[in-house]
């Protein structure tokens, strides 16, 4: 293995000539090293990562699982976006204190609010263990085999390797499964909401913004890591105290210029930016056409009844907005993919690597590859088709299928595992129901079922559908279902699951809400998931010897990062504008002024505070404003997605200067393929969150934790 290890490491233009990156902060000595400097950056790869010593890593936690997060004072105040607060926001929200619509702001610590479930995760140290996890896993093994050894040394990996008591080992696979990472990690468990601007700020611009440039949104809010007396985790207890971090992120008031250097490090979700081209033009034509239609039903609904009722506005504002991220990013993406000829351009990088086989004479290893890419992915289409409907369907937009479906795996669960496991599933089920059902409304729900099942009934293949759906009225299964089933209210839900398992089974088993969802789970669990698996796992097979041939076959100074999977990253750029279509150019950095320009009294969208429109009028923005305006948001060229939401955006010399929270409309297909013309990440200046905190808010209490500096001027500490 130690051909990759070298690889990784010295990494600019192979046969994908690809830039951008997401690297690995561990392994940052030599060219990435070198390209940062080159860039303008002043710091060292320790000043980064550092295992025995304090580093920016140390600051960086993973926010709740899917977002970043950073430490920005010595008493554990975490600053992320909005969005990934959102739902601990509205969790305290009620119509007599929306903390959505008006902000909500602790002047002391005794006023947090405690967010049960709510994790911080920092990562302690990361070790390459590839020759651990690949010990005696052969090649004459079969796929299953192979998969079945590595699972077997992970777990004895994770099990043996040294770690405190209170830490946990993970097992990260890296290049398709040809690099492990081990990262030892500690998650605090006590994390309370400390402050957040209204939507019309935190939210400005809502969807109608979401993935645009120019922007003009304060995506963020705040909270503060508590521990137990050892500043150790703990669960919840008023006992705790504030978290004192290894590191912070001092905080930088110059501002950002054209050009400037910018580090963004946090947890990237997931990437494919060395798919195939027949998987892009898969993706371009099938996957994305159907999850698009799919939502755009579901949203127009929703957004129906939200324009119409407060109440239901306050009930579905985290699902709608959780529904329509994806939903405009994989319209932007596939346009971005068409916009930038991506699979043309995978083509012509398969053709080179072809060549780069013939010329090294590893036909026998590689040359079946992309033959077999075409064969496989041709016979997965209509089962990804078919798979993409019933997740959006069952699992992501129908609240009351979702429910269903979870009862019926109860009954997969007591029928393999017995009654006692049947007990602790429908326990907990039960627990997280009776939260979800606040939020449920049965009118809004029917009207998204009944068009998501039509178009279920008319565009899954149909020798995947259900017998019943042959000839399905929506309609009249809609009126049903809703006016019958158990499943539109807590408490007949409570009630159906009430009694032995043999008991519960057999209420469920004449529901109609679980009849439909056991026919359509029964269909596809027969007829589409044991097939779809099948390809799906000999197209993963032939992923990994693809990377394998990149890997092996580009030249020593190849690009090759490896693809996000939530583990922490770095990625490295510049403040640039950028130039989407012909005669159009769009400046790095945006200002008060176009908040204003873009308000509309009464919008739910881009409305403004009274406040915010007065502080703005007498241009009263503090030490927070450059020449007599105050910026907003700022652009960069680093490489990011979804989980970098809420990352710092660090300057040259290590201190913040925004906050990461969307990438350009134009540019999104970046989890495939970066265009460097096109692709851009939307930070928020971190001069405006100061500003909102300190003028709009009056929390000068947190202004008061920070550290405020000068690097540009004299690196002096600022007087608050």
């Amino acid at each position: 293995m130690k051909i990759f290890k070298t690889l990784f490491i010295l990494v600019s233009f192979p046969l994908f000539a690809q830039q951008g990156g997401m690297w690995i902060p561990s392994l940052l000595e030599g060219m990435n090293v070198t390209e940062m400097t080159n860039l303008g950056m002043k710091m060292t790869a320790k000043d980064i990562y550092d295992v025995n010593n304090a580093s920016l890593k140390d600051a960086i936690p993973h926010f709740n699982g899917g977002c970043t997060s950073e430490v920005i004072s010595p008493n554990g105040l975490l600053l992320t976006n909005h969005h990934c607060g959102y739902g601990q926001i509205q969790s305290h929200s009620t119509l007599e204190h929306d903390y959505l619509e008006n902000g909500f702001w602790a002047k002391n610590m005794k006023d947090e609010l405690p967010n049960p479930g709510t994790t911080a995760t920092f990562i302690i140290k990361i070790e390459d263990v590839t020759s651990k996890i690949l010990a005696n896993v052969d090649q004459s093994l079969s796929e299953a085999e192979k998969q079945k050894k590595i699972e077997e040394n992970m777990a004895e990996v994770v099990k043996n390797s040294p770690k405190e008591t209170w830490q946990e080992n993970r097992v990260r696979t890296f290049y398709e499964g040809n690099q492990y990472m081990l990262f030892v990690v500690e998650t605090y468990k006590d994390v309370r909401l400390v402050g957040a601007p209204p939507s019309s700020i935190g939210k400005f611009g809502s969807d109608t913004d979401n993935w645009v440039w120019p922007r003009h949104t304060g995506d963020f809010s705040m909270f503060r890591i508590y521990a137990d007396k050892n500043n150790r985790p703990a669960e919840y207890s008023e006992e705790n105290v504030p978290y004192k971090p290894k590191h912070y992120l001092p905080i930088s008031l110059d501002g950002v210029a054209e050009d400037d250097f910018t580090l963004v490090f946090g947890f990237p979700g997931t990437t494919d930016e060395y798919l195939p081209s027949v998987a892009i033009e898969q993706v371009i034509n099938t996957i994305n056409p159907a999850r698009i239609a799919i939502r755009d039903a579901a949203l127009a609904i929703q957004d129906k009844y939200m324009r119409a009722d407060p109440q239901i506005k306050i009930q579905y504002a985290s699902k709608y907005a959780r529904i329509a991220n994806y939903w405009k990013k994989w319209r932007g993406e596939t346009l971005g993919l068409k916009k930038s000829d991506a699979a043309g351009i995978k083509k012509r990088q398969e053709n080179k690597l072809t060549s780069e086989i013939n010329k090294k004479g590893k036909q026998q290893e590689y040359a079946n590859i992309l033959p077999q890419f075409e064969k496989f992915y041709s016979e997965i289409e209509p089962y990804a088709l078919a798979r993409e409907y019933f997740l959006e369907t069952v699992l992501r937009n129908v609240e009351l299928l979702r429910t269903a479906y979870q009862t019926y795996q109860l009954k997969q669960i007591f029928e393999n595992r017995g009654e006692q496991s049947f007990n602790d599933r429908r326990d907990n089920l039960l627990a997280s129901l009776e939260n979800q059902y606040k939020d449920f409304n049965k009118q809004v729900d029917s009207e998204v079922f009944e068009a998501l099942i039509a178009l279920y009934a008319k565009n899954v293949p149909q020798q995947f559908l259900p017998n019943s759906f042959k000839n399905l009225n929506a309609e009249s299964t809609a009126s049903n279902i809703y006016e019958n089933s158990a499943f539109v209210k807590y408490n007949s839900v409570k009630n159906l699951l009430t009694g032995n398992a043999e008991e519960v089974i057999s209420k469920l088993e004449k529901d109609p809400g679980f009849i439909l969802v056991k026919e359509m789970a029964d269909s596809y669990f027969e007829k589409v998931d044991p097939k779809y698996d099948e390809l799906n796992t000999n197209i993963s097979a032939l992923q990994r010897n693809y990377m394998k041939a990149l890997l092996e076959l580009s030249p020593k100074d190849a690009r090759i990062f490896p693809n996000a999977n939530s583990t922490l990253r770095v990625t490295y750029g510049k403040v640039n504008g950028y130039s989407p279509a012909d005669a159009v150019y769009y400046e790095p950095v945006t200002h008060l002024e176009g908040v204003m320009e873009k308000y509309v009294p009464g919008d739910y969208e881009f409305d403004v505070p009274k406040k915010l429109i007065e502080l703005y009028n007498t241009k009263d923005y503090g030490p927070y404003g450059e020449n007599g305006k105050m910026p907003v948001n700022f652009i960069g060229t680093n490489h990011t997605t979804g989980g970098n939401s809420g990352s710092p955006a660090i300057d040259a010399n290590g201190n913040l200067i925004g906050l990461n929270f969307d990438r350009v409309w134009e540019g999104t297909m970046s989890d495939y393929y970066y265009d460097p013309a096109l692709s851009r990440n939307i930070m928020v200046d971190i001069r405006y969150v100061l500003f909102i905190v300190d003028k709009y808010a009056d929390a000068k209490n947190l202004i008061n934790e920070m550290t405020l500096v000068h690097p540009k001027k004299d690196k002096r500490k600022i007087k608050k």
